[in-house]
């Protein structure tokens, strides 16, 4: 947030301006750095802006590989902090680092200061600095953290490219449609009545949808509004939210590929945490938290219990019916071997590849389904308008 100051300078010059810290304390403390004795300080108003800065996940990405490299070089946290706030493009991002050095030059741990900022840095990422911190493998941790964001993301960007193209041309395809239906069709419907004769019956149905509309359409906008406020807000309930990802699953294309991008995200987030040294409990709960599907969340949920009473990981994974029996075998041998975090890597790189594979597989198969999908709805609409033409002449006569 911005705090507006008044301060003097060494030569004893009245100086102001404003200053942007996480709080009226970090405020303080950086233009102390800047060796200024701080007369007056108070929060800034608040400028209205249409589009606030968040922090973005590619800025935590870019991040982290950078203060990656410099604590692997021998640069000290602070100082790589420091250094990093100044490259920082995000005002909202910006912040956050500098917050970060103020609160670690206050003597707070690296993990304890990252967790004050759950906008920025997850709890998969706090955990895993924390085992790096406690272990002294920082700049080992960051650089897996690094791999495993970058993983994440493209997998994300995968998933985006596959369900984009359709989306837009569903949506492209439905304004047309609207707009065919309610200013293009009321034009034909006046000059077919003009002509007095009874029209076919295709015609006739797309004019009273036509006239449906445009009569009801106002009362439709709020109905569909408050509708879909009301969905959103059962979705963001438990049972909502369990319902939802349980339907998501059992979808005929998507669901395979949605279950695909669970698999890999749960293979890799957990591989990614053992291997780091977090102890499997709470590699379990984090991974849990961060699974993105509650179905699957309360499998490693499962999975976790059974391992509090001595069990094993692989049994509950097997219950709950959506893990494939190749990635059950492989977690069980992981287990029995004592190599589960390469085991979990390599499950994981096998259902990136499936991903990948899925997802030209979905956009070769969407486009002709696509297209036939356009070319029924507009190319009914357009014969059904034109098929008065065709007896234009009886109409007339």
């Amino acid at each position: 947030m911005q705090f507006a100051y008044k301060a003097k300078e060494g030569s004893g010059k009245v100086v102001e301006g404003q200053v942007e810290a996480a709080d009226q304390k970090a405020a303080i403390a950086r233009l102390r750095e800047q060796r200024l004795s701080v007369v007056e300080i108070k929060a800034a108003p608040a400028k209205r802006k249409f589009f606030k800065p968040k922090v973005d996940n590619k800025d935590v990405v870019i991040f982290s590989r950078q203060l990656s490299t410099l604590v692997s070089s021998g640069v000290p946290i602070v100082q790589g902090l420091n250094i990093l706030e100044a490259q920082a493009e995000n005002p909202a991002f910006k912040a956050v680092v500098g917050a970060l050095r103020i609160d670690i030059e206050a003597g707070l741990s690296i993990a304890d200061a990252m967790k004050k900022h759950p906008s920025a840095f997850t709890e998969l990422y706090v955990a895993m600095i924390k085992a790096g911190e406690v272990g002294g493998i920082l700049d080992t941790i960051l650089e897996r953290l690094s791999a495993y964001l970058e993983s994440a993301e493209a997998l994300k960007a995968k998933v985006k490219s596959a369900l984009m193209y359709p989306m837009v041309v569903f949506s492209a395809a439905g304004l047309i449609t609207i707009f065919l239906i309610v200013f293009v069709i009321p034009i034909f419907k006046d000059i077919f009545g003009s002509f007095g004769a009874e029209l076919p019956f295709l015609t006739q149905v797309i004019i009273s949808i036509s006239d449906f509309l445009r009569a009801k359409i106002l009362y439709m906008i709020p109905v569909i509004a408050v509708a879909v406020w009301l969905i959103k807000k059962w979705m963001k309930t438990e049972k909502g939210q369990f319902k939802v990802d349980e339907i998501s699953l059992k979808l005929p294309v998507f669901g395979i590929l949605l279950k695909k991008v669970a698999i890999a995200k749960f293979s890799r987030t957990l591989g990614t945490l053992i291997k780091s040294g977090v102890p499997i409990l709470q590699g379990l709960e984090t991974v849990a938290k961060t699974a993105g599907n509650k179905i699957i969340e309360q499998a490693i949920n499962n999975s976790r219990d059974s391992i509090k009473e001595g069990g094993r990981i692989s049994d509950p994974l097997k219950k709950a019916n959506i893990f494939p029996p190749m990635v059950i075998q492989m977690i069980s041998v992981g287990e029995e071997t004592g190599g589960l975090d390469n085991m979990l890597t390599k499950i994981a790189d096998f259902y990136d590849q499936e991903v990948d594979t899925a997802v030209k597989g979905l956009t070769s198969m969407l486009e002709p389904l696509i297209m036939i999908f356009l070319g029924v709805v507009i190319g009914t609409i357009v014969i059904a308008m034109f098929m008065p033409m065709f007896s234009l002449g009886e109409m007339v006569g």
